[in-house]
């Protein structure tokens, strides 16, 4: 049966997370039903990358099987009628059979937002911390991340993962459009990962933590440790990467 992967923008803030719920609402959920409306079947769809609940994506993926819809039909514009406005499907494409959009994705890029003046616009899509911090400190343990596989200290329990181990590709603060802007690539994330490093990272750059200190948070294995109490709302799943020969 004919696969296809869909690619998918949101804003989470109206949502409970990426994969479907069990009494709320998710992206995965939207998404079906807009696919059942126009399309008059019921659609199971796998997800790429799941995103806690606020979390934001520029770029994240499902897949799915069909016989009947073909790509020469020009429908985004109708599905996305159907779909909430926070919500939009970019791009339907044809893949391998065997192709998965979770276990085939070679990378992924996820970027959190940070801002320090009042400002409306970032209220929903950035974190307000209104805090000295050492951007020096910040880098110097962004840098210390790319030097280590395992990080269990930085996934919440209950997860279900074999192992721990990533490849972390990029781990960098910069400063963007008066925003702090961290920036983590890599082949894999854990529940709750990337907020984690940027919670413990923000004591490091406040100078509640040493750079030392966060070493031996990375080492220890023990998720009690790190920090998770960052939001949601500034977190932004930015791309995800396949190889090109699963598109067809």
């Amino acid at each position: 049966m004919p696969r296809y992967f869909i690619e998918v923008s949101y804003k989470g803030t109206n949502y409970s997370g990426f994969q479907i719920q069990h009494n709320a609402n998710s992206i995965q959920t939207e998404v079906e039903k807009a696919l059942k409306i126009f399309f008059k079947e019921t659609f199971a769809l796998t997800g790429a990358s799941r995103t806690d609940a606020g979390v934001h994506a520029l770029q994240n993926f499902f897949h799915f099987d069909s016989e009947s819809i073909s790509l020469e039909n020009d429908f985004l514009y109708s599905l996305n009628s159907i779909l909430p406005h926070d919500i939009v499907i970019k791009n339907i494409s044809a893949v391998k059979q065997d192709a998965h959009c979770r276990f085939d994705a070679v990378e992924r890029e996820y970027k959190y937002f940070i801002y320090q003046n009042k400002n409306p616009f970032l209220n929903d899509r950035a974190y307000y911390y209104p805090y000295t911090i050492d951007i020096e400190k910040l880098q110097e343990a962004a840098k210390l991340i790319l030097d280590y596989k395992d990080f269990t200290s930085f996934s919440k329990r209950n997860t279900q993962v074999q192992n721990f181990l990533c490849c972390i590709y990029k781990s960098e603060w910069i400063k963007e459009e008066g925003s702090i802007v961290y920036t983590v690539v890599a082949n894999r994330f854990l529940r709750g990962m990337v907020r984690g490093l940027v919670g413990t990272m923000l004591k490091v750059g406040t100078r509640k933590t040493t750079v030392n200190e966060f070493k031996i948070i990375i080492e220890s294995g023990d998720c009690a440790m790190a920090d998770f109490s960052v939001p949601s709302h500034g977190l932004f799943l930015t791309g995800v990467k396949y190889k090109s020969d699963i598109f067809i």
